[in-house]
């Protein structure tokens, strides 16, 4: 399934008068997207919600992309991308089309990471789901099943060096 982005980013700040749709303060965006003011403003501090325009008053105003795009942020915090290359996909966004292909490769290489630690956690779940069925054998027979055996990663063999033999 390959890596997609699923909305563009704010690249400029909405103008209320001539927003696509009307724009909202914190409280609405954080009744919107399930999360707190508080992370509203720590993801804010961070660099990594461009686009945010202040009314009269000074408050933040967002539009519809900024709700979108925290979910992005979030989902790409929970599968393990740093704060750092995070900041770097929103600084790319905010550079519009020309960084279309560094994005893409950050993703992709992002979406690498993300499947190896998939299939690592299956491995792992495995191993648990095997323990579980060896406790749930030994209780119903009272006797202690035959160990588990173990699962040991696929280790390459050592590098040989190339040169003069010792």
């Amino acid at each position: 399934m390959p890596a997609t982005e699923p909305l563009a980013a704010p690249v400029a700040a909405p103008a209320p008068a001539s927003a696509k749709g009307t724009p909202f303060h914190i409280g609405e965006l954080a009744t919107r997207t399930g999360r707190t003011v508080h992370a509203i403003r720590w993801y804010e501090t961070q660099g990594l919600v461009p686009g945010v325009a202040r009314d009269d008053g000074g408050r933040r105003l967002y539009g519809e992309l900024h709700v979108g795009w925290l979910d992005l942020m979030e989902r790409l915090r929970r599968t393990g991308m740093s704060i750092a290359e995070m900041r770097e996909y929103t600084a790319l966004a905010v550079q519009g089309k020309v960084t279309l292909r560094e994005r893409r490769d950050l993703l992709a290489a992002h979406r690498a990471r993300v499947t190896e630690t998939i299939a690592e956690w299956k491995r792992a779940l495995s191993l648990v789901d095997r323990k579980i069925d060896f406790y749930d054998a030994w209780m119903a027979s009272g006797h202690r099943p035959p160990l588990i055996p173990a699962e040991m990663p696929s280790l390459k063999p050592p590098n040989k060096r190339k040169g003069k033999a010792r």
